[in-house]
């Protein structure tokens, strides 16, 4: 048996400094570590932030004071066993808003790997493979954008960058039909750490609940095995959760991302402000 609570241990000694994409520029602020990216920001944080009250609102208020000047959209992740407990009130009360919470599962990678020859069956004409060319990154998140409804440019060029300049730090796999791309992941290899991490999961809906999703995962779960690492870990929607409880991963807590959206900055001209 795996216990919850030393997963959760080493959850939060090993995955709290959250991951760079390209371009982007890695800082610490107090007890936060802070990413700035061409489009977007982001914010890790340690189980216990050690501030309350007003010490913990301008914690807050300085992470908008850095990112409105630069028209970045900031998201800031919060677990749910996360301290000071006031944190996500704080935050709304800040302008950020909560995104739906979301279960964070770890397990064991042996465990969901298949072996060879047992790999879980996949319907007709349907095919897996790894993708490493980088142009194919504008397809991936075209697909995460018509299974959730948004498009992301900066999932794209996080994948395309990973693809490009870190290749062995990511995994990403796709299942087509016909030449159409119905379910992608991917796999992120961390470093020195027992953890790598399930990314990316989107099927779309004709083809839910005929075993891709799971395909994909039993890959993932072989490739991180290879790799060395001992734990999967993924923030799993309502959809997919269910699937990977029943293939051995166990919760060990929520995951709820806050964002923040910087009001525009006025347009400048000649003649003033707006320029009129």
């Amino acid at each position: 048996m795996i216990d919850a609570a030393e997963l959760r241990d080493a959850y939060d000694r090993q995955l709290r400094s959250g991951l760079d994409g390209p371009d982007t520029v890695r800082d610490q602020d107090g007890p936060l570590i802070r990413h700035t990216g061409e489009s977007s920001g982001f914010v890790n944080a340690p189980r216990d932030l050690g501030l309350r009250g007003a010490e913990l609102d301008e914690l807050i208020h300085r992470q908008l004071r850095h990112f409105a000047p630069r028209s970045r959209r900031l998201e800031w992740k919060v677990r749910g066993h996360d301290l000071p407990a006031e944190l996500p009130e704080r935050l709304r009360a800040a302008g950020f808003t909560a995104q739906p919470t979301t279960t964070v599962l770890a397990g064991r990678s042996e465990l969901l790997a298949p072996p060879p020859g047992r790999e879980p069956a996949l319907p007709a004409g349907v095919t897996v493979r790894r993708l490493t060319d980088p142009a194919e990154a504008d397809r991936i998140a075209a697909l995460e954008a018509a299974v959730w409804g948004e498009y992301h440019q900066s999932l794209a060029d996080f994948l395309h960058g990973q693809l490009t300049d870190h290749p062995e730090g990511i995994a990403v796999l796709a299942a087509e039909s016909g030449g159409q791309l119905i379910s992608t992941g991917w796999l992120v290899l961390r470093p020195g750490s027992d953890f790598a991490a399930l990314l990316g999961g989107a099927t779309l809906a004709a083809w839910r609940g005929r075993g891709v999703y799971q395909a994909l995962v039993a890959q993932r779960a072989r490739i991180a095995h290879a790799c060395g690492h001992r734990y999967l870990q993924v923030d799993a929607s309502e959809h997919s959760a269910p699937i990977l409880r029943r293939l051995g991963l166990i919760p060990i807590t929520t995951s709820t991302r806050y964002v923040w959206t910087p009001p525009p900055l006025p347009r400048t001209g000649e003649d003033g402000p707006t320029g009129a």
